[in-house]
């Protein structure tokens, strides 16, 4: 079965169950768009659901207790065996949607349909498939043109597309974003010319935040989640001198960017994510557990006093 049908069957519980999830259900130029979270309020499953979707559903998502004592409340647990897969040719968020004033970004494995996207050509996932499953990060839903747009962009033999929408400031759209731990591990490796595919299963941890109403403070608590509160292990077949010298790289505190809350960057790039060192974009702390000998490897370090501050907290 394909990223994009595992996916699908995910959407299809939301699609088949609105008032069990909070979401709404609409047709919007022959495609099915649910919204998760805009319109409606949305749920904390329905959040589990966008992210097992985004995961093409390799993954699996719980709610659990944050263990970093003086942050408290609650983690996003991810745990996949397919994390190459799972999280870099579905979930990372590598399709900028712009159209007119629209402007989305969008993840989920029809990402792999498309392929157009460098890191398919150093990554196994491209696919054809039946349907397509995509998230977008937005309050707004996506128009005729937008899916137009979409469709474009999908081979020819696509006959379904499906589109679940939430913007951070949400339930569903906050608990999604939180679930990237494990994929902005991965992609910090990728950007670092480490070969992915030795990394055979991966768990990550990361707080839960207070739902902030404003887009700009929900990007900046989302984020410090990653940046400053998550965890990420990884088991791998690799070199121990070459995760020696890679790991310090990993971890967001190889960053010059690294120590701010990320609003306050934010607004110091004037909303520009491209100007944000991306090196910054990785969890706190990195892991690696290497199968071939046996020894551990960490990097990197938690902010809590940082978190505290992001999340609101006295």
């Amino acid at each position: 079965m394909t990223l994009n049908e595992m996916a699908q069957r995910v959407a299809e519980e939301l699609a088949q169950n609105p008032g069990r999830y909070r979401v709404a259900v609409q047709k919007v130029a022959g495609a099915t768009v649910i919204d998760c979270g805009g319109a409606v309020d949305g749920s904390l499953e329905a959040g589990i659901m966008m992210a097992r979707a985004c995961l093409a559903d390799l993954g699996r998502l719980t709610l659990v207790p944050y263990p970093l004592g003086s942050v408290g409340g609650l983690a996003v647990q991810v745990i996949t065996d397919d994390p190459v897969r799972a999280c870099l040719a579905s979930q990372y968020a590598g399709w900028r949607i712009q159209v007119g004033d629209y402007f989305a970004m969008a993840s989920g494995p029809m990402r792999a349909l498309a392929a157009r996207e460098e890191l398919f050509q150093h990554i196994p996932g491209q696919e054809t498939a039946p349907v397509a499953v995509g998230v977008l990060e937005t309050h707004l839903h996506p128009t005729p043109e937008v899916i137009a747009a979409i469709v474009a962009k999908l081979p020819q033999d696509t006959e379904h597309l499906t589109l679940l929408v939430a913007p951070t400031t949400s339930l569903a759209g906050t608990l999604q974003v939180v679930a990237r731990s494990v994929e902005t591990a991965l992609h910090k490796l990728y950007e670092l010319r480490f070969d992915v595919r030795q990394v055979f299963s991966g768990w990550g941890i990361a707080p839960f935040p207070p739902i902030a109403r404003d887009t700009i403070g929900a990007i900046g608590r989302t984020n410090d989640a990653i940046l400053y509160g998550a965890e990420v292990i990884l088991w791998v077949h690799s070199d121990d001198d070459l995760l020696s010298s890679i790991g310090p790289q990993v971890p967001a505190c190889a960053s010059q960017d690294y120590g701010l809350p990320f609003a306050e960057l934010f607004r110091r790039y004037e909303g520009d994510f491209y100007r944000i060192d991306p090196r910054l974009f990785a969890p706190a702390v990195v892991e690696f557990r290497n199968l071939r000998t046996g020894r551990c490897h960490r990097f990197g370090q938690f902010l809590p006093e940082l978190l505290l501050r992001s999340f609101g907290r006295d």
